[in-house]
């Protein structure tokens, strides 16, 4: 459904400078910004993790400045498709490239239009004793995620590779770990 997303707002402060998302997604419409998984103040103060209306990923965050950015070259337009999408914040990771990482399916997404990483000990929203949503882009209500989304994990300050939530069958098919 198209207004049905799930919100928090943590009572605490968790680790802003690691965590793991992971969830299974289902697109049912194309062509318009999605959101997955965003926390903020404001649209000009957010992370977020989204279909762009192009239908690639788009992983930032920003805060008057874009303090990352990866963006996927490769588009996601098979809405017959249950994808995987695991998404890590490790910015502590002395490898630039290894801050922020996006598997699909169990593999890493490294062919990318934009990848623009944090500097080292960088500090997000996420974590923060702010609205945190999943399914909706929380200042834009035109932002709602359209589809399915199952299976959602947030692990607070742990970067898990994409195998601690799904593994490969005996037919080479990326499935949930149970």
């Amino acid at each position: 459904m198209a207004s049905t997303y799930l919100t928090r707002t943590p009572s605490g402060a968790g680790n802003r400078q690691t965590w793991t998302f992971s969830a299974w997604v289902k697109r049912s419409k194309l062509g318009v910004a999605q959101a997955i998984f965003t926390a903020g103040y404001n649209e000009n103060n957010v992370d977020n993790i989204q279909f762009d209306a192009s239908d690639r990923i788009n992983f930032w965050s920003y805060d008057s400045n874009t303090d990352y950015s990866i963006l996927t070259t490769r588009v996601f337009r098979d809405t017959n498709a249950w994808y995987h999408l695991q998404f890590v914040l490790d910015t502590t990771n002395s490898t630039a490239n290894d801050r922020v990482q996006l598997y699909v399916n169990g593999v890493r997404e490294t062919v990318l239009t934009t990848n623009t990483m944090p500097s080292q000990n960088y500090s997000g929203l996420v974590n923060t004793t702010i609205a945190h949503y999943v399914g909706r882009y929380g200042w834009n209500v035109d932002q709602y995620f359209e589809g399915s989304i199952s299976h959602v994990h947030f692990i607070d300050g742990t970067a898990y590779d994409a195998t601690a939530f799904g593994e490969y069958d005996a037919n080479g098919v990326w499935k949930i770990k149970t």
